[in-house]
Order: C-alpha cells, then structure tokens, then sequence
C-alpha cells in the first residue's frame, strides 16, 4: 500500500490503499496511513478514494475555527462544491450546476447523514437541519461517483458523518459569537466500553443577521448509541430533533444590494420555521472479506412558512436500506463488489392560506401527496494488471409521485417514474500516492412536489406534469502527492435532456415556475492544489470553471444558464504551527454572473479578504477569530433567475442577495 502524508486533513484523501494490492485485508493490519486527521476520517477516505472520479473528504478540523453555520462554510474548500449565501443559514449550494435556477430550498443533490437519506421521498432536500457543529467529517462525491450512496443525480451526493462514544470520547464544550449579536454554543459528550458506546451533542444557535428581517433561533439534539451483539455484528441507533425559526430577509433590487445590504423585506412577515424529528438504526454484519449493512429510518417535519402566502406542510417519510460489499480474488484477480438497494415512502398534508401579516388568512389549496423512491445499485471493480482497476456497475431508479387536491379535485394527477443510469470507468495507479481516473456515466433526476404542484401565476397550486432530468457526464482527472504539492482536478462534460430549470414567476405571463428544457450542457474544471511552503506555511487552493449553457435552443439558442460564475478562487494561507496560527484567505469571482436565460443582465465581480486566526491556549484548550469580508465589499453573490430581465418592470427586479457584510466572531473550544 502507498504510504504518504495528506497535509490538507485528508481532502485529497491518503490515497493509501495501494491499487496493486491482491489481498486488502491482510495489507490493512501491514501498513500505515500517516495523516494529520484522525484514524476514522483516514480510513473513510482510504474508502472514498477507490472511486473512478471526483471524490472529496472534509475533516471537522477543516472547520472548526470557524463560526460554521451552514454547509457553505463546512465545504467552502471542497473542490467543485459552489456555495453562496441568500441569508443565515439559507445557502445556494450546487454541484456541476445542480438545481443552479432553483431560486430557494436545494436540487440535484443527495443528502445524507451517517450513510441514511435526508432528502424526502420525493427526492427534494433541505440543509438547513443540518448543524455542521457536530459533523465529524463530510463525504463529497461529485455526479456520478455517488453511485455507491444510491445518488443518481446531476449533483452527486453529501454525507455527513457525526462522531460516536468510540470516535470522541469525553466532554467537549464550544462557544462563540460576535457581530449581529449572534452566539452559538455546544455541549457534546461521548462514552464507550467493551460493549458499546454512546454520543450526543445539544448545539444552540441565535443571530439577528447581517440583514433586516434576518433574525434566526435554533435548537438542535445529536445522538446516536451503538451495541455491539457479537464480535462481528454491531448495531447503531440515531436520534435527532430540530427547532428552528429563520426570519427571511428576501432578495433585493441590484441597486439595494450594491448600496443598501443591510436592507431586508418585511412584507408578510415571511419565515422559514421547522420542528423535526429523525430516527434511524443502522446494523452492520463483518464478513470474511466484506460487510453487509442495513437498516431504517423515520422523519417527520413541520414546516410553517409564511412567504407570498402561508405554507403549512406536515411530512412523514419512513424508509429502508441495505448494502453489501465484498472483496476477493479471482482468477489472481482483485475483486470487489458493491451491491445496494434504498427504498423511500412519505406522505404529506399541504395546504396553503392567504399571508396576513405573517399569519394565516382565508385558505387558497389543500394537497395531500404520496412518494416514493426506490434506488437499486450495483458496482463491480476488478483490478486486471496491477496499478489499474476496471469499473462497472449502474443504478435503477423507480419513482411514484400522486397529489390530491382537496379544493380543485380536476388538478390532482399523478405519475410514475422508471429509469436506468448505467457507469463505467477505470482508475490507474502509475506511482505511489498519484491516481488518474475516467468515467462516463448517466444521471437521472426526478421532479418532486416543488415541481409537479406547481402554481400558474395568479392561481391555485395542482399537479403539472414534469418529465425527469437526465444526462450524461463524462469526466477525466487526477489526485495525488508530489513533494510539497497535493492535488485534486476533475474535468467534466455532461449533456442533459430534460434539464428542470425554474425562474420567478410574472403574473399574466408564464403558466408555470418550472419546465424540461430541450438540450442543454454543463462543463467545467474542479481543481484544488495545496502547497506545504515550508513547515510553518500552507497554501490551499480551490478553482471552479463552469460553462453551462443552452445547445441549440429555439428561444435562447447557445446562451449561458444563469447564476454560477464562470470562475471562481478560493485561497487561504496558514502561516503557523497547530498550537497558533494566523490564516488570511480571499474569494474572488472575477466575471459576475447572468441573471436571466436572455443574458440581458449580468452583476459584478468581486473579491473579499477573510482573516483566521487560533491558539491552543493549552492541551483541549483552543481560541479561535473569525473574520469575513475586512473591506466591506459590496456585490451581489446570489440570484433568483429570470427568463429576460431586461423586460422586468422595475417592481420585479428584486432578485439579487447581497454578499456577506464585514462581520467579526469569535470562540473557544474545550476537550476534557
């Protein structure tokens, strides 16, 4: 097996499990993996890398001094990962251009945590119960390569890992705050014995934002309890509940956002508040030569939702789960294999009413909705010469969506969904710790109820038909460790069918938000390059390309897909050892942005400086600054996308979000 150190905490993760090897098990117990990450995340990425494609782990330790809010600060140097801020802990986050014209929520990912589904059965996610406060580390695989997690869509997917008794044991206390009166606090312990372990972590968060109408309150339980039945068989049980009140500041006209960023809407009232639940159990089996895991879960969530009227939804989603994996040898031949299956059901009340103030008023829609999801996957990997692995394997994907409307029973419908998302690739190890990887694989994304209950303008919500979103990507890269530089590129093409591409509704003229586009693409470069200088300077470094357009469009031809920048930089310099250190970093967007599918508008470019700073004060003992935008840049990060702005009246232009405000936190992190 490689042997080799990962100064970025496993980012470009040890790329340790040496291709060459005939038996994986026995090489494990004889050889090391020097990292400065902890055991656990060392030997999730030594997973995570046998992967044919754009694959990324992100250490809690990537994050930590930092007031991490959102996964936009958890993921700001995950390679390929695009996040911008709307307000307090509503993000855009995006992934070759996944759900890039979905004005709210999220699209086109999948989100787990601990390896169970947090998107509904619909296939529609939320990240806003996710506290990063608690992640232990953070599995990005880009597009296609999320094939082994179920993930079938444009994006890929995140899973989220939280610790266990055995994983962090102990107390830890954190607490921290600063500008827009904000204070987050955690209180987190962890025990283990001979026959299991236990964890559980309380997280509070409270901010009146960097914006008018932004204030937010949070209450967030983590748990998990883990026993083992027999030397080989352990089962896992997780708890977690949320609370949450997010005040919504809106979007703004481009002058407000440039000149006035502090500026919020107060018009309704509007929020976002969530009460959830989520139970899950997990059991894994260890074979000779492999594992089977399986399991269930169960989610409920209330969602009160004051916007252009009051949303009131209650969802239950239940599920199943298992997976098996395998390794051994054929023929002389490493082989290994990967055999999985996910079924997801839920079921909704939705009902809407008139928005008075905040409260509401006379009822305009009651839909009751029924999901389901069931995502069968497969994937072989054999190693036919040493250095280089053959990759094939593929994912079914089965989908019911039904609404009943209650008030207008002629727009209820419903739909059925069957599709096939074949992959393929190879991965070769010329040397020690540096890979080079292709594959050609197909995504398939369903609409969920955001697109099919969907409101013509000036009318009721009821059932539009939508077809799924499917493509084809193509991708060609390399990760690896040379000298002082460590390195991740990917370079994809994806050509999409169907893409479900949405844009704010203008009363009189367009029937819908949402719509399958003919053809368009999706192209672009994910590159990090980290450079150790010397032992007490760092460099790390993330690039986004991203050109995605139209192919031939009647209306819009080969024009630019709004919202995601072309480039976009990321850089941040350590200068320091563990026990103190000081971290400036830039965001640089040099090219804004089109703000509509004519491309009539386009915003402006921008650049911000960040500062970091930490001192372990002594052993579990560690203060930490954090702070953002130090010349108050003013631009616009966000967009709301339109079909031609240029046409807009000016009453409807309000859909940019400023960039955050200079701000400045602080914080101290306890281990005992």
């Amino acid at each position: 097996m490689s042997v080799f150190s990962v100064s970025r905490g496993v980012s470009l993760c040890a790329l340790a499990c040496s291709l060459s090897a005939p038996a994986l098990a026995e090489e494990a117990e004889q050889s090391r993996i020097i990292v400065t990450a902890s055991p656990v995340v060392a030997e999730a990425a030594t997973k995570v890398v046998r992967t044919p494609g754009g694959v990324d782990v992100v250490p809690a330790e990537d994050f930590e001094n930092k007031l991490a809010v959102s996964l936009r600060d958890a993921l700001s140097f995950s390679p390929g990962v695009y996040t911008q801020p709307r307000f307090g802990q509503e993000v855009r986050i995006s992934i070759r251009g996944s759900g890039l014209s979905r004005g709210y929520h999220m699209r086109g990912l999948t989100l787990l945590q601990d390896g169970i589904p947090i998107n509904m059965a619909d296939d529609n996610g939320d990240f806003q119960e996710f506290d990063p406060q608690v992640f232990q580390h953070l599995e990005v695989y880009r597009g296609g390569n999320a094939l082994r997690l179920g993930g079938s869509t444009l994006g890929g997917a995140i899973n989220a890992v939280t610790p266990t008794g055995r994983t962090a044991p102990g107390a830890e206390v954190r607490l921290d705050g600063g500008s827009f009166d904000t204070l987050r606090a955690k209180a987190a312990y962890g025990y283990a014995d001979e026959r299991g372990d236990a964890w559980a972590a309380v997280t509070g968060d409270r901010s009146d934002g960097d914006r008018d109408h932004g204030r937010r309150r949070a209450l967030r339980f983590n748990g998990n309890v883990g026993i083992k039945l027999t030397d080989r068989v352990e089962t896992r049980f997780y708890a977690s509940a949320q609370t949450i009140r997010q005040k919504l500041s809106g979007a703004l006209n481009e002058s407000d956002a440039l000149n006035h960023p502090a500026k919020g809407n107060f018009a309704g009232d509007q929020a976002r508040n969530i009460d959830s639940i989520r139970l899950q159990n997990r059991t894994t089996v260890a074979l000779d030569g492999g594992e089977l895991a399986f399991g269930a879960y169960y989610n409920a969530k209330a969602l009160d939702h004051p916007i252009y009227q009051v949303v009131d939804q209650k969802s239950e989603d239940r599920g199943v789960f298992a997976s098996l994996d395998l390794a051994g040898d054929l023929g002389g031949m490493p082989v290994e294999l990967t055999l999985g299956a996910q079924a997801r059901f839920g079921q909704g009340r939705f009902r809407q009413f008139v928005n008075v103030n905040g409260r509401a008023g006379a009822p305009t829609s009651y839909q009751k909705a029924r999901a389901q999801t069931i995502n069968s996957y497969g994937e072989a990997r054999i190693a036919p010469v040493a250095g280089l692995w053959l990759i094939a394997g593929g994912i079914y994907t089965h989908g019911e969506r039904r609404l009943d409307n209650r008030f207008a029973p002629a727009r209820s419908g419903d739909v059925s969904f069957d599709a096939f998302a074949p992959k393929f690739g190879l991965l070769f190890e010329p040397a020690q710790a540096v890979q080079f990887y292709a594959n050609y694989s197909r995504s398939v994304e369903l609409p969920g109820f955001i697109e099919l209950g969907q409101a013509p303008a000036g009318g009721a919500p009821g059932f539009t038909p939508l077809a799924p979103q499917k493509a084809w990507t193509a991708e060609v890269g390399t990760r690896g460790t040379l000298g002082i530089a460590h390195w991740d590129v990917s370079f994809y093409r994806a050509r999409l069918r169907g893409e479900l591409l949405q844009y704010n509704v203008v009363a009189g003229l367009y029937p819908a938000a949402t719509f399958n586009a003919d053809r368009t693409q999706h192209q672009g470069i994910e590159a990090g390059l980290d450079l150790t200088l010397t032992p007490w300077a760092s460099l790390r470094q993330v690039y986004q390309y991203s050109d995605f357009r139209f192919r031939g469009d009647v209306q819009f031809g080969n024009n630019r897909l709004p919202v995601v920048p072309r480039h976009f930089y990321r850089a941040e310099l350590k200068l320091g050892t563990e026990r103190l250190s000081i971290s400036p970093a830039i965001e640089w967007l040099p090219q804004g942005a089109w703000a509509d599918y004519a491309n009539s508008k386009r915003v402006g470019d921008y650049a911000t400086l960040n500062l970091g700073a930490q001192a372990e004060v002594k052993k579990g003992l560690t203060l930490f600054v954090d702070a953002r935008n130090l010349t108050a840049e003013r631009a616009v990060g966000d967009i709301s996308a339109v079909v031609d702005y240029s046409k807009l009246a000016p009453a409807s232009r309000a859909i940019f979000y400023p960039i955050e405000r200079r701000a400045f936190y602080g914080g101290i992190r306890a281990r005992f």
